[in-house]
């Protein structure tokens, strides 16, 4: 469906979401097929949103990824990083190893510790605790903003107890704020296709939940770009929306644009060549737009690129994540943005659209 900036009800339509109006699943679907013109009105109204929202400063946080393992039970098709046990490229760190490189994220005056990581086969509830009061030790004080839905209900699987008494141990072990991942399309009819061997949508919801209720905030993201739909992406909104609505828990959203070269996926023929720029732009705005109790919505640089990650600042999104130090998932499946953006070039984005730089907090607090 083809809409254009001089459509009367699409001028009609962003001015009622400006005065408080919020959008239905058709609306939202309507926004995110647009086409021409429109997509500039489309971020231009997201722009204004959020400046009124979240103001106008561009927020970034000095953080350091850190992946422990790429051995996986899992086999995603977007994913160009997971490994088998005997791969000549599998690596596992110690957790000397993992306490080393906490040192030297606290050397560098991180304020966050990222941990994501494959399900290796021999991992635990325990195992997963006992990697965070690595960092923890390495690192006091830094927050640790660690896991996702998806590791939550292995380790407890793992381990034979409730998805809430894993998420208890993490916190005793230094747990700050989870990871929004393992979301890809809260949709199961598409998590079928992608990712058959994770957890269902209401089960990411459910825990992502708990977690919420227990006092754990976390990210929202969306995968998208593997060949969904605009009703799949929607849908999955809503459910975000949904639960922001009742647990006020999400910090950000993360739109994470699906990088393709190197995926099972995309060499099957079953995925195209990712979103396209006009994708990319439109899922940060309409993001903005539908869930209206997120403050936060994020250009996630390492996924588009610093170029267009600065054009997702003028459609929407106020935060550009993260310094990183490191990042292998992303280039493992053909990524080029790179694993360390300087906080000298974040600056330089901001200079340049004419905003303050502010450095915050996992949590969105104010850095001196």
């Amino acid at each position: 469906m083809t809409h254009t900036i001089d459509s009367p009800p699409l001028s009609r339509l962003l001015a009622d979401v400006e005065g408080g109006h919020r959008l239905s699943a058709e609306e939202g679907i309507r926004l995110l097929s647009a086409t021409g013109p429109a997509v500039l009105a489309i971020a231009a109204a997201a722009d204004r949103v959020r400046a009124a929202r979240a103001g106008e400063a561009v927020t970034f946080v000095r953080n350091q990824n850190l992946n422990v393992t790429n051995l996986c039970v899992n086999r995603c098709g977007f994913c160009g990083f997971s490994r088998r046990e005997g791969d000549p490229d599998a690596f596992m760190l110690s957790l000397d190893d993992v306490r080393a490189a906490a040192r030297l994220a606290h050397a560098r005056g991180v304020t966050e510790i990222c941990t994501v990581s494959g399900l290796a086969p021999h991992f635990t509830g325990e195992t997963y605790g006992a990697i965070l009061e690595a960092c923890r030790e390495g690192a006091p004080g830094v927050h640790l903003h660690a896991g996702n839905p998806q590791e939550i209900a292995y380790g407890a699987a793992r381990s034979g107890w409730s998805t809430a008494e894993q998420l208890a141990l993490l916190r005793d072990a230094g747990l700050g704020s989870l990871c929004g991942t393992a979301a890809e399309i809260l949709v199961d009819e598409v998590r079928r296709r992608i990712c058959p061997g994770k957890i269902s949508a209401a089960e990411w919801a459910r825990i992502i939940t708990e977690a919420h209720r227990a006092g754990v905030p976390s990210t929202a993201t969306i995968m998208y770009g593997t060949g969904e739909s605009a009703a799949d992406r929607i849908e999955h909104l809503g459910v975000l929306r949904g639960i922001q609505d009742a647990t006020g828990g999400f910090t950000e959203f993360v739109p994470l644009s699906f990088i393709h070269l190197r995926t099972p996926l995309y060499r099957a023929g079953l995925a195209p060549a990712g979103a396209t720029g006009r994708e990319d732009v439109l899922m940060t705005a309409v993001a903005r737009l539908f869930l209206d109790n997120v403050r936060h919505v994020q250009a996630s640089w390492v996924k588009v690129g610093p170029k267009l990650a600065g054009f997702q600042l003028l459609a929407g999104a106020d935060d550009l994540g993260g310094t990183l130090y490191e990042e292998h998932i992303t280039s493992a499946a053909g990524g080029t943005g790179g694993g360390y953006l300087d906080p000298a070039e974040i600056a330089r984005l901001a200079a340049d659209l004419g905003r303050p730089l502010v450095e915050r907090t996992t949590l969105y607090e104010r850095v001196a």
